[in-house]
């Protein structure tokens, strides 16, 4: 029987789309010390006194308008990869979400209850790209998790795959189909995260955030630089596609709070978009590979009708890869590739 195991972990859904459910899910989520890094005093008021009471009721609308009959999409979603995976892999796989259910331990037994004899498990975080609040906290978790439960097998973790041929290859062709019609623009709308975030993960200390070509300038920050990461995947896709600089640009969604996050904003750009003579837009979000509530209803949704009230004529969003051929395809050679 195969010695390893494979864990698929996403961001992770409320359980359902009540009101408490969703209390539950935003008070991990937001609670988590990489996502909002105040003193453990000030988030607990901020999160339980302000936040999660006016937030919830309007967050349960919001996944209403998204949720499936089988359940949240990202679950879906990330259930059909692992089945799709499975069919190219024979190493046991399983799911983890890094807020809510499945958790890391249902994760892990999953896998030992298929074989008794792992000597190692490969964590697959399901972000194409570094940031303390999605790739760190989600592979910590899973590390904390496995210490405590004092598991024997060696715990792996695939690093953060922006730049992999395939996986541009996989995002380039997904986007393909969509060029062929009438547009002004395509918008890469990647998820915002405060520029603190961006420093406090640069290493050196002295390079993230100093210049407007510091993406570019060769650094060991890189490694752990979301910005330099996100803008490294508009480029090399673009190039693949042969899209000009003057058919696409770059912007952040889902800002939280009022301190500086990194710019622009989306769903500031997507109002003054037609204003610019950016009638027909396409707008695709590579920081997802399944959609969820910040593609579909963000995104999809509410970004549509912020555009077409502003003077747009047309609107498409661009589905994640979610399950798609290629995009499996290219994750079972980024998994294969661990030593």
């Amino acid at each position: 029987m195969a010695k390893r195991g494979i864990i698929l972990m996403n961001l992770g859904s409320p359980d359902s789309t009540s009101v408490p459910d969703l209390k539950k899910y935003l008070t991990q989520f937001l609670m988590d010390e990489k996502v909002i890094d105040k003193p453990w005093l000030v988030r607990t008021v901020l999160v339980k006194g302000l936040i999660v009471p006016f937030r919830s009721p309007k967050s349960a609308e919001a996944y209403k308008k998204i949720w499936w009959p089988e359940g949240s999409p990202l679950i879906v979603l990330t259930e059909r990869l692992c089945t799709s995976l499975k069919e190219k892999i024979t190493d046991p796989m399983s799911i983890s979400m890094r807020y809510g259910n499945p958790y890391p331990k249902a994760a892990y037994e999953a896998l030992l209850k298929e074989n008794p004899d792992l000597e190692e498990v490969v964590l697959v975080p399901l972000y194409p790209h570094y940031a303390m609040s999605s790739f760190e906290t989600a592979v910590d978790y899973m590390k904390q998790a496995h210490q405590q439960l004092g598991y024997r097998f060696v715990l792996k973790t695939i690093q953060p795959f922006y730049n992999h041929p395939s996986y541009i290859h996989a995002l380039a062709e997904s986007i393909r189909p969509y060029l062929q019609e009438d547009f002004d623009q395509l918008l890469f709308s990647y998820h915002g995260i405060p520029e603190r975030h961006v420093l406090k993960s640069d290493p050196t200390g002295h390079h993230c955030m100093q210049s407007a070509t510091c993406c570019f300038n060769k650094s060991e920050a890189h490694k752990t630089c979301y910005r330099h990461q996100v803008t490294m995947t508009s480029e090399l896709v673009t190039k693949k596609l042969g899209l000009p600089k003057s058919k696409w640009q770059q912007s952040y969604q889902s800002r939280l709070g009022r301190d500086p996050w990194l710019q622009p904003n989306t769903q500031v750009r997507l109002p003054q978009l037609p204003g610019e003579g950016v009638k027909k837009l396409l707008v695709v979000c590579p920081s997802f590979v399944s959609d969820c509530l910040e593609t579909l209803e963000e995104i999809e949704i509410r970004g549509k009708e912020d555009f077409i009230k502003s003077g747009g004529e047309s609107y498409k969003y661009i589905p994640c890869m979610n399950v798609q051929p290629l995009w499996v395809d290219a994750l079972s050679e980024i998994i294969r590739e661990v030593k």
